[in-house]
């Protein structure tokens, strides 16, 4: 009888699951948005457009640049002070605002506007098309990374002491479908109107369109905990713990020698991994010779294997353990992957070569995200786990702002006067093996450290959970 009255709404499977799938649904949405132009780098590289690749990577870049200035920071705050109802919602209608600014700048109605005309008369390397659309980029930016640590802290909060491993792999491969339908329909909407005149509009449009649903379900979501709350206990003050959160808390991730490693360690990882999809489909048709749409194909079994891999990797996390090891074994094949990219596939233009080192670039980025982020709840108090993993993102923001710039700029001093359908990119793909040797480095670091300290990331998730439901059943029994 106390049992069926201690049961709150997250002790069942059939409502966790169905908050995970609504969160899990806005960033399906906002990561088919977050890429929606990488496969049509050619097209706005084309009249009416006219972006360069430079400016292309200055509009990828864009993404990230508000969260690299100390918008994360805020955004963690916000989310430890304010909760992940409030900080949910403002974040998916800040996607939304940014994906309208972002759509109203590659549509015919801004073309030739007085506002076109005022941003295209300074700095002239970059369109005023292109300046616009970065804007709305960056405040789409804003929204989606404080979605990202908002969507972390509701799974740990909905499955603590239970599938949070499992849950966490589940929200990622949902995330990175994604990117594979985005890469799937993104050039084919683009032709909706034609071959002949072929437009960044309609799959922008579409995928502004599957953010306002993204925003209706976290709304769903938001009730949904709300009563939980109420369950709980907690309906005065969401995100409090057993002590509330101060922001002297924020200071002292900085002093953490544990912090700095997994942060730098995910800086270096994701920066080969996300500016790799915003240029990938275009390196395809360089290496291969082949369209833009055959290119994308290929691209977008990327995520496929992180796909297939992430749950079950989650579930193998929850029951056996072994985080560390998977970081490092991530780690080795982005190096390889990146490797083959640069120096083999240019002299050997094999489609199934291509396809090969994507999937198992796939399987890469299903280890490495699959063990770092529930690791972080372990060596994180949870009263600032918000902040945490805002200071992680905010960090990695940083590289994912520079990245796409910086490979930009490589991108075109290596390749002067060479028409964009040749472009020869070995030499920023070796960056990006760089970036994974780096990465591997501090995985090796951390295991060491785990070794050493005991901070129980090789430990399963559900066995330390277990342990705490017994001590806390025989401290009900005294």
């Amino acid at each position: 009888m106390t049992e069926l009255i201690r049961e709150t709404l997250n002790d069942k499977a059939w409502a966790r699951w169905l908050a995970l799938i609504l969160i899990a649904s806005m960033m399906f949405f906002a990561y088919m948005f977050v890429d929606v132009m990488s496969p049509l780098q050619a097209l706005v590289e084309q009249a009416p457009l006219n972006w360069s690749a430079s400016a292309f990577g200055n509009y990828a870049g864009a993404e990230y640049m508000l969260n690299v200035f100390g918008f994360l920071i805020v955004a963690g705050i916000i989310l430890d002070k304010m909760g992940v109802r409030f900080t949910g919602t403002l974040s998916a209608s800040v996607m939304v605002t940014g994906a309208v600014i972002k759509l109203y700048a590659v549509s015919s109605l801004f073309a030739g506007s007085a506002l076109d005309q005022w941003l295209s008369s300074w700095w002239t390397d970059m369109p005023g098309s292109a300046k616009l659309a970065a804007l709305g980029f960056m405040i789409f930016g804003c929204g989606c990374e404080m979605a990202g640590i908002t969507v972390s802290k509701a799974i740990a909060k909905w499955f603590e002491g239970k599938e949070m491993a499992l849950a966490m792999g589940i929200e990622m491969a949902i995330a990175r479908l994604g990117v594979f339908a985005v890469l799937s329909i993104s050039p084919r909407l683009s032709n909706w109107w034609g071959a002949d005149n072929a437009s960044v509009v309609p799959p922008v449009a579409f995928c502004t369109a599957l953010l306002l649903i993204g925003l209706i379900n976290y709304i769903v979501f938001s009730i949904m905990d709300t009563r939980l709350d109420k369950q709980l206990g907690e309906a005065k003050t969401e995100g409090e713990s057993e002590e509330e959160f101060k922001l002297s808390d924020v200071g002292g991730l900085f002093t953490s020698k544990l912090f700095w490693i997994i942060a730098l360690l995910c800086v270096l990882y994701y920066s080969a991994i996300f500016p790799f999809q915003r240029f990938g489909t275009n390196m395809l048709q360089c290496n291969l010779g082949i369209s833009d749409v055959a290119a994308a194909d290929i691209l977008r079994w990327f995520p496929i294997g992180a796909l297939v891999l992430t749950p079950p990797l989650g579930y193998f996390l929850d029951k056996v353990g072994r985080g560390a090891t998977m970081l490092i074994i991530g780690s080795i094949l982005l190096i390889c992957c990146h490797l083959v990219f640069a120096l083999v596939l240019p002299k050997v233009p094999s489609h199934d070569l291509a396809l090969a080192t994507i999937i198992v670039l796939g399987v890469s980025f299903s280890l490495v995200p699959a063990a770092l982020w529930p690791s972080v709840p372990k060596v994180m108090d949870a009263r600032y786990l918000g902040s945490a993993y805002s200071l992680i993102f905010w960090v990695q923001n940083i590289g994912l702002f520079a990245v796409p710039i910086l490979f930009g700029k490589i991108l075109v001093a290596s390749n002067e006067g060479v028409d964009p359908a040749n472009y020869d990119y070995t030499n920023p793909m070796l960056m990006f093996a760089g970036f994974g040797a780096a990465a591997l480095i501090f995985a090796l670091w951390l295991k060491f450290l785990n070794t050493k300290h005991g901070y129980g990331l090789e430990s399963p998730n559900i066995k330390s959970s277990v342990a705490t439901e017994e001590a806390e059943a025989l401290s009900a029994e005294e």
